[in-house]
């Protein structure tokens, strides 16, 4: 699979590791120039932006989840590269918090920090985006999703939720958004060879896990990152609004 990006400047969120940086790797290699965030792990990000070759590529730390952050960082962003023309939004959180296990307390403050993360910072990170692609004649939105959002996260349900609203944010976006010569697609995968979920993986229902799927295994983040660079090529306009499962058919919905 080959793939011709050249011009193009993608911004990627939470691009310093997996799934994130196995995308960055991907743009890069195919001429784009890539900027992506980290929220911390700075060392790690280093080794991404160094992986990505000589260009103008650049990292900036930024958590999505503060407002304030997200609009300084497009302030500065767009004085430097003056377009966007993909966004991925990749940033996010996944925390343990069971209904009936969790303190009150810590309850409110798990549904907040995911719903920041996960939904709240997408949203305006493409609020953002979507005026420069505007202004340069259109561009491509893709957010990563899970399988999640429609399979339940009894033990993670902010990260369910917020999941879910990415889904319907992404489809009401993509039907704003398509008179401007913008499409916006969102990528559902089930469990991934992150370090986010690699504590799960490893621990006792990890067998379990891979299992889900007739594959015997979970995503890889190259297979996310191959579809983000399908829908980020040009000619997939039309199927703008959809949500694509990449699960290994660990979970089907009709």
């Amino acid at each position: 699979m080959t793939f011709d990006f050249s011009g193009k400047t993608v911004l990627i969120t939470g691009g310093s590791r997996g799934i994130g940086a196995a995308t960055a790797r991907l743009f890069a290699r195919w001429g784009a120039t890539v900027v992506f965030t980290y929220r911390s792990g700075e060392e790690a990000a280093k080794a991404t932006l160094a992986s990505l070759g000589a260009a103008n590529h650049a990292m900036y730390r930024l958590n999505v989840a503060d407002p304030a952050g997200v609009q300084q960082f497009f302030a500065v962003f767009a004085a430097r590269y003056q377009k966007a023309d993909i966004l991925v939004n990749n940033a996010g959180i996944f925390t343990e918090h069971k209904i009936l296990d969790t303190g009150y307390n810590d309850w409110l403050q798990n549904w907040n920090n995911t719903l920041q993360t996960n939904l709240t910072g997408a949203a305006n990170m493409c609020y953002f985006a979507s005026r420069l692609m505007v202004e340069h004649g259109g561009g491509k939105i893709i957010n990563i999703s899970s399988r999640g959002a429609f399979r339940g996260e009894p033990d993670h349900p902010a990260y369910g939720a917020s999941k879910a609203g990415l889904n319907a944010m992404s489809q009401s976006l993509a039907i704003a958004l398509a008179p401007h010569n913008i499409s916006v697609h969102v990528i559902a995968p089930g469990f991934v060879e992150t370090e986010m979920a690699a504590e799960t993986l490893e621990g006792p229902s990890g067998d379990l896990i891979k299992n889900q799927s007739p594959f015997g295994r979970v995503a890889r983040p190259e297979e996310v990152a191959g579809l983000v660079a399908v829908y980020a090529s040009n000619g997939l306009e039309f199927t703008s609004g959809g949500i694509a499962d990449l699960n290994g058919a660990s979970y089907l919905r009709s």
